[in-house]
């Protein structure tokens, strides 16, 4: 007898295809029959070991986080509900060119530093990998969800060529293509990049285009942060376009937005770009999260000089006072390319997360807020935070615009990624609400795309550009990552002053037939692994 039939569940496939109703049996960790209502009227129901009635409940696809930062959260913390309770059953790490492999010890100790408002400074585990491939075998040992990679390149850059801002040289640009090939050997899916990240944004494009190539060869994918979200996003959209075009290598926009003042109203600028892009037959794919405000470092708002050399430097920087006034004169006189080209405006950026907890009266106030309280100028309140915290605080920045948000969702290659920090004491909702927030307030509340289009921008489209061929869809023999939820309740529990909520109206998720989620509760179950590329 089977393991498991899901009875009576509303199926929507994933497919984008209307619904149905169906028993759906799972056994030895994928689905082995559907049985259509029609098609069981008059013959005899499947039965199984366990019989879970789903009436009133939607059955579809596990979700797949297309922009995940859980790269350090899926190993410190088995329980991980702040994905698993949204119906979240794989996500992609390795995001925006930072992240933790491949290294040496120089370069973890770098990438530590320069990434610990994403992700904290990991004093609580054991880093005992290196490569790509000895990271994923770590996943293996068993995570909440599972879990694809990207080689990041801005990590690649820090390991070959250091934090300086020049040009590589050939020899290092052979080893930054070996270093890129081995991780894809090992299983990543892809190479991302961090455009206004250092030292990732110091490689101009014919690097990146010669790494992009050889990522094409191993059918992944580019994921680029492309250069400028703000005052330049048009022209850096469209400089990926052809920099992926001429690579021949498949690209997907990371939470493709159009965020500023600059941008207001503009989404149907970017979409043209792509419509265009795709008929000429490019291969792109995009990703967003449901949520105007963004979420980086306060850091990564510098101007690119001010961080070159690594975080070290970078302090020392921001510790001389006439550095400082420098640094201060790009952010709010010119505007930064760590800011998109757009003048820093202190009252939307909000400190999200601090490292030192003596610093926490600043969490959940902005920038300007805190320099009033203070008596200061904001500048010198956020050089203070930075060198107090060591470059560690995390900002949310409130910058974006619905309808801009609205509009790119609706597109045809759109797929969902959380971009979610999950570090800091008041951390981005998205990282808890973004898969509940689609199907209930874009879904059910605001019509904008109906349960079916949603739930196949949320599995289907992302297991495509994963290369997936078992998950994405409810199919005979596909893996039974699979999520049950009511259409009539499902929503983000998370707010921006209560960030961490659990969402509401997801009962079950499982994950290769087990149920990670059983009526609503964490059951422990450590069914995720890690997701390698399929062989070409």
């Amino acid at each position: 007898m089977e393991d498991l039939v899901i009875r009576d569940a509303d199926v929507v496939d994933g497919s984008g295809e209307p619904s149905y109703r169906a028993d759906v049996v799972v056994d030895d960790g994928r689905i082995v029959s559907i049985v259509k209502e029609a098609a069981a009227a008059g013959c005899q129901r499947p039965r199984a070991v366990r019989e879970l009635d789903a009436e009133g409940l939607v059955l579809s696809p596990g979700f797949v986080d297309m922009h995940a930062h859980s790269d350090l959260a899926l190993l410190r913390d088995p329980d991980h509900s702040a994905k698993a309770a949204q119906g979240v059953t794989l996500e992609v790490l390795g995001q925006d060119g930072l992240s933790y492999a491949p290294v040496d010890d120089r370069t973890l100790t770098e990438v530590r530093r320069a990434i610990a408002g994403w992700h904290g400074h990991g004093d609580d585990l054991d880093f005992d990998w290196r490569s790509v491939g000895e990271y994923l075998d770590r996943l293996d040992r068993g995570i909440a969800v599972n879990a694809a990679y990207l080689v990041p390149q801005g990590t690649v850059r820090a390991l070959v060529v250091g934090w300086e801002d020049r040009a590589a040289t050939p020899a290092e640009l052979d080893r930054m293509r070996r270093l890129v090939a081995e991780g894809l050997e090992q299983g990543a899916v892809g190479l991302s990049s961090g455009l206004t990240y250092t030292p990732g944004m110091y490689a101009p494009d014919a690097e990146l285009t010669a790494l992009c190539r050889v990522v094409a060869e191993y059918g992944g994918y580019y994921c680029p942060h492309h250069r400028s979200y703000g005052a330049g996003a048009l022209d850096a959209y469209a400089e990926m376009v052809a920099l992926a075009r001429e690579a021949g290598c498949p690209l997907h926009l990371a939470h493709a937005t159009m965020n500023f003042a600059v941008n207001e109203g503009r989404a149907p600028e970017l979409l043209s770009l792509l419509d265009e892009a795709l008929a000429a037959g490019d291969d792109i794919t995009l990703d967003t999260y449901p949520y105007t405000p963004g979420s980086t470092t306060l850091a990564a708002l510098l101007p690119s000089w001010a961080n070159e050399g690594g975080p070290e430097a970078a302090l020392a920087r921001l510790a001389d006072d006439d550095t400082s006034e420098r640094i201060r004169h790009h952010l709010e006189d010119i505007g930064s390319d760590g800011c998109h080209g757009v003048p820093v405006e202190w009252h939307t950026i909000e400190i999200s997360g601090v490292a030192d907890p003596g610093l926490s009266e600043f969490v959940g106030r902005t920038v300007e807020e805190s320099a009033r309280q203070r008596g200061e100028s904001p500048w010198a309140t956020a050089r203070h935070l930075l060198l107090a915290d060591r470059l560690a605080p995390s900002v949310l920045q409130h910058v974006g615009h619905e309808e801009n948000v609205r509009t790119i969702m609706r597109h045809r290659v759109h797929t969902g990624g959380s971009d979610g920090i999950l570090q800091g004491a008041k951390p981005h909702p998205r990282a808890y609400g973004t898969f509940p927030r689609y199907l209930g307030h874009y879904v059910r509340e605001s019509g904008v795309l109906s349960l079916e289009e949603c739930v196949a921008h949320l599995t289907s489209r992302p297991a495509a550009r994963l290369r997936l061929p078992d998950r994405g869809l409810i199919r005979e023999g596909y893996r039974a990552d699979l999520v049950l939820f009511d259409p009539r309740t499902v929503a983000a529990g998370a707010t921006f002053e209560n960030p961490r909520h659990l969402p509401t109206g997801i009962p079950h998720v499982l994950i290769d037939g087990r149920f990670v989620i059983e009526d609503g509760r964490r059951t422990g179950e450590l069914a995720g692994r890690a997701v390698r590329r399929a062989p070409l």
